[in-house]
C-alpha cells in the first residue's frame, strides 16, 4: 500500500520577493522622512504668559550704522552699550538684526562680542 502523497512541498525559499519588499520600504522610508534642510538658528519660544527677560535689539543697516534698541551708535562702542544694557540680567539675549545687502563679517563680529560675554543670539529673519 503506498501511503506517500504525490504533492511535495518545496523548502526552497526565493529571495527576489524579499528584496522586492525591502527596496519598496526604503522607497517609502525616504520620501516620507523629514530632512533638515534649514538652517540651525536659535529661535524664540512662544508661551502664555510674559517672562521678565528683556532682549536687545541690535540693527545693522546697509549703510553699516548700528542701533540698539533703536538708539544710533558707533561701531566701535557696540561691546560697551551691549554690556550696559544686558548688566544684570539673568539671561541676556540679543535679537539680531541684519539687511540682506550687510556683509556677514559684521553679523559675525556681534556674534562673537556676544560669545565672548556669553549672551544668547537670536537672529531675526523675515518668514518666506
Amino acid at each position: 500500500m503506498k501511503l506517500k502523497g504525490r504533492n511535495k512541498v518545496s523548502p526552497d525559499f526565493s529571495m527576489s520577493s524579499m528584496t522586492d519588499i525591502v527596496f519598496l520600504l526604503l522607497v517609502f522610508f525616504m520620501l516620507t522622512s523629514n530632512a533638515p534642510n534649514a538652517l540651525d538658528l536659535l529661535l524664540p519660544k512662544a508661551k502664555g504668559k510674559s517672562t521678565n527677560t528683556q532682549n536687545v535689539s541690535v540693527t545693522i543697516d546697509k549703510n553699516l550704522k548700528y542701533y540698539v534698541n533703536n538708539e544710533q551708535i558707533n561701531g566701535e562702542y557696540i561691546e560697551i552699550e551691549l554690556r550696559k544694557a544686558l548688566e544684570g540680567q539673568e539671561k541676556p539675549t540679543i535679537i539680531l538684526r541684519a539687511e540682506e545687502s550687510v556683509a556677514i563679517k559684521e553679523a559675525v563680529n556681534v556674534m562673537d562680542i556676544a560669545n565672548r560675554n556669553n549672551y544668547k543670539v537670536i537672529l531675526a529673519v523675515r518668514p518666506k
